[in-house]
């Protein structure tokens, strides 16, 4: 198929999944990056209409998450800007609140995942800071980053361990999951893409940290252009989703000006191996999949990052 039916589908695949509070948000900003505005739109007005009392958005159920609504803050931040209407303007700002307020964070002040767990994770990465920066808050934004690196980075592998348990002070997941340090990557990237112009040093630092798990994860690509679900473990499935998630940030991170060019042939590899999951229908197949992200299958976050990829790409090569 070719590039626009093969976005077409990838979309209404995506628009068919049931969707918990991050999945709200990546679909979102996938669909913002594609220019589907109008849908955008639709998404962040559902994540107002389940904001809850405490202001976390897109809460659907008993969900227990104190990062992942925050996934849903840059598209009611677009919905503001596109309608001017008071109440995204407000349900961010009580989203906002909701991070900067909470009790569920370290003693030095890094966001639990859970509200039921004293777990950070690697994943809040890409929920959080980006949101801190585009709502004003990138102070804030940088302390979170570097919160979660200094309790999950590995300097020796150059990735990410998944979870740590800081009642137990020590590591509960360590392996370095795939999706996981793509999620970091696709979040250092989005809270660069929204600090000030005036945050120089601090777009710097963070470059570099972005760079340095490129590093540790392109020297554990396959030939095919995917990564094992844990990274550094070929016992592991195939996955395809991280592919995608580094390619997206690589381009993304060319066009900041934060990563360069050199990069863009393992992106183009990456992405390459990625096209090859999708089957005729529009699904991404071969993800960590939904709903327990323990085994090959499908995602919302998987279609979604195809979407980022492309756009992200396209705007570096065009269409």
């Amino acid at each position: 198929m070719d590039a626009k039916e093969r976005i077409k589908r990838v979309t209404e695949v995506m628009l068919s999944m049931q969707r918990a509070s991050w999945e709200q948000g990546v679909c979102a900003q996938a669909l913002i990056a594609q220019g589907d505005g109008a849908r955008a739109l639709l998404f962040a007005n559902d994540a107002v209409v389940r904001q809850a009392p405490d202001g976390r958005l897109a809460i659907v159920g008993d969900d227990a998450a104190v990062c992942d609504p925050a996934a849903n803050g840059i598209p009611v931040l677009y919905a503001w800007e596109r309608t001017r209407a008071d109440l995204y303007l407000r349900a961010s700002d009580r989203m906002a609140d909701w991070l900067l307020e909470t009790k569920r964070k370290t003693a030095d002040g890094t966001l639990y995942h859970l509200l039921d767990r004293d777990e950070v994770w690697i994943d809040s990465i890409f929920m959080a800071p980006p949101f801190l920066a585009a709502s004003g808050h990138p102070a804030e934004a940088l302390a979170q980053v570097e919160g979660f690196r200094r309790l999950l980075w590995d300097g020796h592998r150059s990735l990410f361990s998944h979870k740590w348990d800081d009642a137990a002070k020590r590591l509960c997941r360590p392996e370095f999951w795939a999706s996981g340090n793509g999620w970091a990557a696709a979040g250092i990237v989005r809270t660069i893409e929204f600090l000030p112009d005036t945050m120089r040093e601090e777009r710097a630092r963070l470059s570099g940290y972005l760079v340095e798990l490129l590093d540790g994860a392109i020297s554990r690509l396959r030939s095919d252009g995917l990564f094992h679900d844990i990274i550094d473990d070929p016992s592991t499935f195939s996955e395809t989703n991280a592919g995608q998630m580094f390619a997206f940030a690589i381009y993304r991170g060319v066009a900041l000006g934060c990563v360069g060019e050199r990069y863009l042939d393992r992106a183009e590899a990456m992405r390459a191996g990625a096209l090859s999951k999708i089957d005729e229908t529009g699904f991404v197949r071969g993800a960590s999949g939904s709903p327990g992200f323990d085994a090959p299958g499908v995602s919302a976050e998987a279609q979604a990052f195809l979407l980022l990829m492309e756009a992200a790409r396209a705007a570096h090569f065009g269409p």
